[in-house]
């Protein structure tokens, strides 16, 4: 018997009992009333019991833990101690009476009472866990009274009676580290994280101890982690202020000056009272001679890092002081355009569109303001109206070729601009019908340009024997609750360790509970996890060469915080494309891109630079969220009338998918349409949203539009909104469809000639609904029309489809993982036979370009292709930087918008 909490007392007169028989249904009712917190009424009904049968020890010790619970601790001793005379060997009444001992302070008896109980029932967990706690502070006891070996004991004797019991990994490690064993103590540390990953004081003295070696990154880096589970840890952040301060004069004086003031500043959000920082960001400015743009240059810097920690209030108080610190510059265009990418991730899409339309107008060459103008275009298509609109900004014609011409404009003032160059091919995706391979080229195009700023390696020493066990790397900015991170899971659980170790490169802005489960699970399956945001592209290929990785894959493609210049430099001997992104990457140095033949058809026509592999069944294994929440019954049962929905990013919502949503509401009389994304807390994009519907021919007041849920839980339970969900095309959703399929809304959902438009048509196929399936407009009109005929089978269908899913080799991890794993194996086994696809590539590349030649190694640039500025705005959904440390996405939990920008799902 578990203690129960110690919240709840009657406060009443004792309920009725029902009529019960003699003895056991008495005595059940006692414990259903102990169970309730009626810890009163229960002891009423446990003397009841006791006056029948005064040898009933279940009723004796019942009534002690009511007696416990109500604070009455020598009643409840008296309870417990009849319970043990009369059943010596009673665990559970010996285990009370340790914790009444213990609880008086009198720990040496508590100890004695659990030792007893574990051996009368050696598997009582309560027992364990109690000895464990009580000998953990018998160590402390002993350490304080100055016995620090006879404490150190009592620690290792309660780690072997509970292995799993932190405090006393975290105790020995502040003994060990107050005798300055710091790697024993660092090591203790360590495993108290492992067993409670949520341990702030651990990871904050692991921090430590960092700091005092000179490690300064690692101590950041755990001061990041206690940070994440612990915000207002003080010490913490006091302790992160000293440590960023140190590294920011640290890199000053190895001559990057511009990264120490970005230190200087970020140990100033910390503890903004820490004079050292703010004397060595004087003492910076004074040297780089900006004496006219420091207040400005500081208040703007500042904002970015207040960004950077969700505080997007103070963000804007920040860009708002820079913009009013100086008379002589109002129009700072750093800050306006800054205030632009706050105003768009609080959803303010008129506010952004007038901030960074100032930027431009300010500083007309500011190339980062047209780039992040390109994603805001791509959001808001066509749907966004002001009175006095430059250029064609926002007109109907275009759309996203509109996002487009801006990527394009800041390519013609900074053609080397990483940002944008990604950006223009992640956007053209959204309305590439498959007709022409123009995309294709304009990916090739960039891919040959992106490696030459790169040198390559040209061989490894990884043993090319055929059958031995592999290292498989996997790269990715997305182990967070993102997009990705729900089909990156299964690889990492079910991976076969002692044939395929996984070695993960975690380039994560800000980790979260999911980031610390994945890591957790990798290093339990006796995977390694290395934390590399921030760090240079070229330092991550070295660190991939001297982890030995056989394959190395990434799984962000085009998208946010990506490091594609870590593969551009080609560490592994094997290098793969996976998941995040729906196109080819363009570099010539990726060997394979991983898909199915639903996806991508033997017989497509779409060119890839790299080669296609295919699954054996789907290629993507989707692992639920576990805050989804149950399913509920259709609405239309309850409403009388059929809901349609889409919770798909705004940008995939073509004009085209509007026209034919807008023809099937219009088929179905009285039914309605809902659709969830972030810019519908935006007035002007919803009224355009709804005046675009009312021109198809759809009555406003038939659609609901729902703006960013943050709550995971409370996004995935949205779906009890509608009936049937709507994909979109040509770029069908992922996550969503997913989403969608596990709270039981069928999808429909339309092939075409491209990986983005075939994803749905992978996903349904693989869980058995060919039949929700199109293969033209006409046809998912059709579809819809047809599931809407007929609410008893959508009821029926509703409640059977995540079980079917569940069931599907969609969700099945361990078959997946076999087809992945071999899939592995023949790679491996071509390049032991000098079958390297991107090797033949190169040399074909150098053969078509003979007068351009790789990039030194000490002359490479890699951070943006050009200068990185004191303040880089690297924003949530406007700016996405690939390039390393640079981008910041956000850890918002709405399945729409999972991911930086277009991420792809």
């Amino acid at each position: 018997m578990a203690l129960p909490s110690r919240s709840g007392r009657s406060t009443g007169e004792m309920a009725v009992p029902p009529r019960l028989e003699e003895g056991k249904d008495t005595l059940s009712y006692a414990n259903i009333l102990r169970s309730r917190n009626k810890f009163v009424d229960a002891v009423v009904v446990y003397d009841s019991v006791l006056e029948k049968d005064v040898e009933n020890v279940e009723a004796h010790i019942g009534k002690g833990i009511c007696l416990q619970m109500q604070n009455l601790g020598r009643l409840a001793h008296e309870s417990f101690a009849e319970a043990v005379r009369l059943e010596p060997q009673n665990a559970c009444a010996l285990t009370h009476c340790g914790i009444l001992f213990k609880d008086e302070g009198r720990l040496v008896e508590a100890a004695e009472m659990y030792q007893k109980a574990l051996k009368a029932d050696s598997s009582y967990k309560l027992a364990t866990e109690c000895l464990a706690i009580v000998l953990t502070d018998l160590g402390t006891s002993l350490k304080l009274a100055g016995n620090t070996q006879e404490g150190i004991q009592k620690y290792y004797e309660a780690i072997k009676i509970d292995p799993h019991y932190a405090p006393a990994y975290y105790n020995l490690g502040v003994v060990y580290s107050e005798m300055m064993q710091y790697e024993t103590a660092l090591n203790c540390y360590e495993k108290a994280a492992v067993e409670r990953p949520m341990y702030a004081e651990a990871y904050c003295n692991m921090g430590v101890i960092y700091k005092n070696r000179g490690d300064l990154e690692s101590a950041i880096a755990c001061y990041e982690r206690c940070l994440t589970v612990s915000p207002n840890f003080e010490i913490a952040k006091n302790n992160m202020a000293i440590a960023l301060t140190d590294l920011g004069t640290k890199v000053k004086l190895e001559g990057d000056i511009n990264q120490g003031v970005v230190y200087y500043k970020k140990a100033l959000f910390y503890n903004w009272h820490y004079a050292d920082a703010m004397y060595n960001l004087g003492v910076a400015y004074g040297e780089m001679l900006k004496f006219d743009m420091v207040i400005e240059k500081a208040c703007n810097n500042l904002g970015v890092i207040y960004k950077d920690r969700d505080n997007l209030d103070k963000a804007v108080e920040c860009y708002q002081a820079s913009l009013m610190a100086l008379s002589i510059k109002p129009n700072f265009s750093q800050s306006l355009n800054n205030l632009g990418v706050v105003y768009t991730v609080q959803g303010k899409m008129d506010a952004a569109a007038s901030m960074i339309e100032k930027a431009i107008v300010a500083n007309p060459t500011y190339a980062e303001a047209y780039n992040n103008l390109g994603p805001f275009l791509s959001f808001l298509h066509s749907f966004c109206a002001k009175q006095n609109p430059p250029r064609v900004l926002y007109r109907d014609a275009g759309n996203i070729s509109l996002a487009i011409e801006a990527y394009e404009q800041c390519l013609k003032i900074d053609p080397d601009s990483r940002n944008a160059g990604q950006n223009r091919l992640l956007a053209m995706n959204y309305i590439n019908e498959g007709t022409d391979d123009k995309l294709y080229e304009a990916h090739r195009d960039w891919g040959r340009r992106f490696m030459r700023l790169f040198s390559q390696y040209k061989s490894w020493d990884n043993i090319k024997d055929p059958e031995r066990p592999l290292v498989i790397g996997y790269v990715s900015p997305d182990y967070f609750t993102h997009s990705v991170s729900y089909f990156i899971e299964a690889p990492l659980i079910y991976h076969d360790y002692a044939k395929y170790k996984v070695v993960v490169y975690s380039a994560v802005v800000k980790a979260d509970a999911k980031t610390n489960r994945f890591r957790d699970r990798v290093l339990k399956h006796g995977g390694t996890w290395r934390d590399v945001y921030g760090i240079e592209e070229k330092k991550v290929s070295s660190m991939v060469r001297e982890d030995k990785i056989d394959i190395l894959v990434e799984l962000t493609g085009h998208t946010a915080n990506n490091k594609l210049g870590m593969m551009a430099c080609r560490p592994a001997p094997i290098q793969v494309t996976w998941i995040g992104y729906p196109n080819t990457t363009g570099l010539p140095t990726i060997d394979y891109r991983i898909s199915d033949s639903l996806a991508d058809p033997p017989d497509t026509k779409q060119k890839h630079v790299e080669e296609i592999v295919r699954l054996p069944e789907s290629f993507l294994c989707y692992s639920p969220s576990p805050e989804a929440g149950l399913v509920s019954p259709t609405p239309a049962l309850s409403n009388g009338f059929v809901t349609f929905g889409s919770f798909n990013n705004l940008a995939k919502i073509t004009p085209k998918v509007l026209q034919v949503w807008a023809k099937i509401l219009c088929a179905v009389p009285n039914s309605r349409l809902i659709v969830k994304c972030k810019p519908f807390c935006c007035d002007s994009v919803r009224q355009q949203f709804l005046a675009t519907l009312e021109k198809l021919g759809l009555e406003s007041l038939r659609v609901d539009l729902l703006p960013l849920i943050l709550l995971n839980h409370d996004h995935m339970q949205a779906y009890s909104l509608m009936d049937i969900s709507l994909d979109t095309f040509p770029y069908a959703g992922t996550t969503t469809t997913c989403e969608s399929l596990y709270m039981g809304v069928p999808c429909v959902t339309m092939g075409g000639s491209v990986h983005a438009y075939n994803v749905g048509v992978s996903l349904l196929k693989t869980v058995g609904l060919s039949n929700l399936v199109a293969k033209n407009e006409d046809e998912y009109v059709q579809l819809a029309l047809q599931l809407a005929s007929d609410i008893p089978a959508l009821a029926n269908l509703r409640m059977k489809l995540r079980d079917l899913m569940l069931k599907s080799p969609l969700c099945d991890g361990s078959k997946f993982i076999q087809g992945l794993e071999s899939t592995y194996r023949d790679m491996w086994r071509r390049y032991c036979k000098g079958d390297v696809p991107s090797l033949k590539r190169m040399e074909m590349e150098q053969q078509d370009l003979p007068s351009q030649q790789t990039v030194p190694e000490d002359t490479t640039k890699v951070n943006g292709l050009g200068d990185v500025p004191i303040s880089p705005i690297k924003t949530n959904g406007f700016n996405f930087n690939p390039g390393p440390g640079t981008s910041s996405p956000s850890n918002t939990s709405d399945g729409e918008e999972k991911r930086a920008a277009f991420k792809a799902e």
